[in-house]
This record gives structure tokens, C-alpha cells and sequence, in this order.
């Protein structure tokens, strides 16, 4: 995993690419960096209506753009479904363009697939994942449209600002929930 790597426009062959929101996105990027079978995290902007999006721009939330992770995983090692299961784990899929103290459409909650396949397995997976909420999922499922990558400086954010503000507040809490819940699934030689 590289800043100076972005991921290109598919995936390796034999990989494959999802593509999530549920908040800020260094939070997303800081769990699944250290999932096993995880090749690659970019943060990024997806499903919004303007040509180059930029931060200041996505944070006006008038774009239509979520920020997002885009993973490019081995799914020899981790499924689809797993990387949901993570997702559902570390952010809260019952509030509406809300993620704590992030608001607005931008930390909407949102699975962006790439194929049929992941849709449907989106779809049978939020399905079975309402009877685990008392409230309401508000995950939107939506094919993947106008993805961009985020600017330089959001890239590994929390790996390079881990006594930042909202990376000890924020990050760090969900970062340790993971490492807890899912531990035999933690990449080899991670801290």
C-alpha cells in the first residue's frame, strides 16, 4: 500500500474492487488497511454530479458525492461478504447522512457495487443484516458511478496523523473495535 500508487482504473487480475462509505473515509481506509486480503485502500469520492470533485467542494455537500474507500481485495482470501461484515462493524448503518459528529450526504452510508454479483450479495446481506438492528438500515445500494480519487494528503491519512485530534478521538476507537472483533482476520505483521 503506497500513497504514491493510486489504484487504476480496475483491478488486478484476480482481484476485485469495492467500493464503500460510511463516514469519513480515513476511518474506513484505517480498518481496512489491516484486513487480510486487503491488496489496497484508496479513499475517494463516489456517485456525485460534478467533473473533478475536491474536497472543500464534497464537504459543502452539494456535489451528491460520499467520501469513500475503494479496496482492491484478493477474494481468495477475503470474500465480498467479509469486507461487508467489517464495514457493518465499525460504522453505524441506522443514521441517516450521519456518521457522529459527521454530517451531511457526503457520510452517508452507501455499498457501491461494481458487478451483478456484488449487488446481489449486497442485497441478501442487508437483508439478513436489518434482523441485527433494532432501528432501520439506511445503506444505500448503488452501482458504482463517477469515482475519484481523493486528494494526496487524505491518502493513508491515519497511518501518517495517528496523534491528530480526530485520528486519537475518532479513528482510533474504531480502529481498536476492529482489531478486537476481527482479529484472526487481521493482516500478518500489522501493529
Amino acid at each position: 500500500m503506497s500513497i504514491a500508487s493510486p489504484l487504476g482504473s480496475a483491478p488486478a487480475t484476480g482481484h476485485e474492487f469495492a467500493t464503500l462509505g460510511g463516514g469519513c473515509f480515513w476511518c474506513l481506509e484505517a480498518v481496512f488497511e489491516e484486513l487480510d486480503g486487503v491488496v489496497d485502500v484508496e479513499s475517494g469520492y463516489s456517485n456525485g454530479h460534478t467533473q473533478r470533485p475536491e474536497y472543500r467542494q464534497v464537504c459543502t455537500g452539494d456535489t451528491g458525492y460520499a467520501e469513500v474507500v475503494r479496496i482492491e481485495f484478493d477474494p481468495a482470501r477475503v470474500g465480498y461478504r467479509e469486507l461487508l461484515e467489517v464495514f457493518f462493524a465499525v460504522h453505524d448503518p441506522t443514521t441517516l447522512n450521519r456518521q457522529g459528529n459527521d454530517v451531511g450526504n457526503q457520510y452517508r452510508s452507501a455499498i457501491f457495487y461494481h458487478d451483478e454479483q456484488q449487488k446481489a450479495t449486497a442485497a441478501k446481506f442487508l437483508q439478513e443484516a436489518q434482523d441485527l438492528f433494532e432501528d432501520d438500515i439506511v445503506t444505500a445500494l448503488e452501482p458504482v458511478d463517477r469515482y475519484c480519487r481523493a486528494e494526496t494528503y487524505h491518502q493513508e491519512y491515519f497511518r501518517h496523523n495517528p496523534t491528530q485530534g480526530y485520528c486519537m478521538f475518532v479513528i482510533g476507537p474504531k480502529l481498536e473495535k476492529f482489531r478486537r472483533a476481527f482479529a484472526p482476520k487481521r493482516r500478518a505483521g500489522v501493529s
